[in-house]
């Protein structure tokens, strides 16, 4: 049997995987972005398809650099993460964060002097970074109105009769 380097590693639906059942680490897809400050300069997104089994990380993923696939580990414990970020054909990228339940935060590294900032969340979480409108409200505006009371008389403006108007002191 070839050793593919490319072969993907199972999908999370696949029955009998074992994968992590802590909500913080659903297998499945992830987004996010990395920052960082080298050319092009900037807030940069990325999309991943990652699988969480027995503190294993594995998965795929692009970004603008290309594609790449990811190795590491987790801890349940402590939420701490580490994985290296492999360009195809390219160079390695080191990633260290911790998941508090909002996704992945860290920093990513590449030796021996670029380093910055990086995000991810699953995707059916939505963007944790951006606030969300709340109903203010439960129930319909008009509900405090009295149905049993009288309906105020509507006078068109040519109808009305005109007012004197009162001086100004």
């Amino acid at each position: 049997m070839a050793n593919d380097a490319r072969r993907k590693d199972p999908t999370p639906d696949e029955p009998g995987l074992d994968l992590e059942t802590d909500s913080r680490f659903p297998s499945g897809p992830w987004v996010g972005y990395f920052l960082q400050k080298e050319l092009p300069p900037g807030k940069h997104g990325m999309e991943l398809r990652l699988t969480f089994r027995q503190g294993v990380i594995t998965g795929e993923g692009r970004d603008l650099i290309g594609e790449f696939i990811i190795r590491g580990k987790y801890q349940v414990e402590d939420g701490k993460c580490w994985w290296t970020k492999r360009f195809i054909g390219k160079h390695d990228v080191a990633y260290e964060g911790y998941n508090e339940g909002q996704g992945i935060w860290g920093v990513w590294e590449i030796p021996p002097s670029w380093r910055g900032g990086f995000h991810i969340w699953p995707e059916a979480m939505g963007d944790p970074t951006r606030r969300r409108l709340r109903e203010a409200i439960e129930e319909p505006f008009n509900d405090f109105i009295d149905a049993d009371a009288p309906a105020p008389e509507l006078v068109a403006a040519g109808d009305a009769e005109p007012q004197a108007e009162e001086p100004l002191t």
